[in-house]
């Protein structure tokens, strides 16, 4: 299962999301149009999935464990009806209807997730130095988490997190919830008085409102609308872009593709997913790795994408390139792309011993996006 960290500003704060099975991300108000860092919280929120853990962190520690869970058929959700609209809101004219109410900057608090303890939020957490050092190998997004206000890890960099918390707090793994040892936890009686609202209103996330005034005519002005955009319908299944892609059981954006280095240089693939074996998770089957632009693909994003999936290869998948899906996502693509897309993205690589078998890897496609106004989302088409 995947794991979400995210950042707070006061030990008050861990208290009170810890306690009640709400988060609810603090933004800046929106003017008419989503900012970028706006549609990448939007998308972050579209992967979430009941049963991801989620943990906090404060002042260099990290302090959990929790685990999403449904309420009414999904774990996040608008905060009040058209919060993801981009219009500012007056506080006193949502008051009644928002999910989760911290105050008047809670009108800027557009989306939120639910969760339960899972089996506790220790009050003991763990430093952040202890946690790096517990696992190196495992950590990828948590040495990147700089300047963000959650992000998002994949299964066996979830795990180590659960370890070494779970070590550290072995004796109060059973402890009562009204113990000193553990955060109190009023989340069912909170979630039941969530669920009352659902009676009344609609708060299901709403991609349109993002792509419609992100739109210039059928091109988005924003890469991260053309990512989030494509999360959203990824995670919904939605059946024709799953026809084009294929379907994921983890998705995220902005995932670390090279070593360490200083946060600012690191490169990032703009979308990663991978597929269980069915029935045998967390056993992965295929990976997904995905270039997003704007306006027109370039042979040069053509080889940064190669980049990524022979990062991939080596990181993920074991050397076996056949487990990986890529894909260049744009509005067009110059001709030299389309042009030389089998000479670049192509790989000889051998997998297997006795005997070592030989094979050839292909499965790069360059696929055109168009927003539909119509239909309210973006239909992707293949076109090579």
């Amino acid at each position: 299962m995947a794991g979400y960290l995210m950042s707070l500003d006061s030990a008050d704060s861990l208290h009170l999301y810890a306690s009640h099975g709400v988060y609810a991300t603090k933004m800046g108000s929106p003017k008419g149009i989503w900012a970028g860092y706006h549609e990448g919280t939007f998308g972050d929120y579209a992967t979430m999935r009941p049963d991801d853990n989620i943990y906090f962190f404060i002042k260099r520690k990290i302090y959990g464990i929790g685990k999403l869970v449904a309420l009414a058929g999904d774990c996040k959700f608008q905060n009040f009806p058209d919060a993801c609209v981009p219009q500012p809101v007056d506080y006193g004219s949502v008051k009644s209807q928002l999910l989760w109410d911290e105050g008047a900057f809670s009108a800027d608090q557009r989306w939120l997730c639910t969760f339960r303890p899972d089996p506790h939020f220790f009050r003991a957490g763990v430093d952040m130095d202890d946690l790096l050092a517990s696992n190196p190998t495992a950590f990828k997004m948590l040495r990147t988490f700089w300047k963000l206000t959650f992000t998002k890890f994949e299964d066996d960099e979830n795990q180590a997190f659960r370890d070494l918390l779970i070590r550290q707090n072995q004796e109060f793994l059973d402890a009562d919830p009204k113990d000193a040892e553990v955060f109190p936890a009023n989340w069912q009686t909170e979630h039941q008085r969530i669920e009352a609202l659902f009676e009344k209103h609609n708060y299901s996330l709403n991609l349109d409102p993002l792509l419609q005034t992100c739109a210039e005519g059928d091109r988005l002005r924003h890469e991260m609308a053309v990512e989030a955009g494509l999360l959203f319908q990824l995670s919904n299944r939605q059946p024709a872009t799953a026809s084009v892609f294929g379907t994921y059981d983890y998705l995220h954006h902005q995932v670390v593709a090279s070593p360490f280095k200083p946060v600012d240089y690191i490169d990032k693939m703009d979308v990663f997913g991978y597929s269980y074996v069915p029935g045998f998770e967390p056993t992965k089957s295929r990976f997904l790795v995905g270039e997003v632009k704007k306006d027109e693909g370039l042979l040069q994003d053509l080889e940064q994408l190669m980049k990524y999936v022979d990062w991939v290869k080596e990181e993920y998948a074991s050397g076996d390139y056949s487990m990986i899906r890529a894909f260049l996502v744009a509005y067009d693509f110059e001709a030299e792309a389309i042009e030389r897309l089998h000479e670049v993205a192509s790989r000889r690589y051998v997998i297997g011993r006795r005997p070592a078998v030989s094979r050839e890897w292909k499965d790069l496609k360059l696929v055109r996006y168009r927003y539909d106004s119509s239909a309210k989302r973006l239909v992707f088409s293949v076109i090579s």
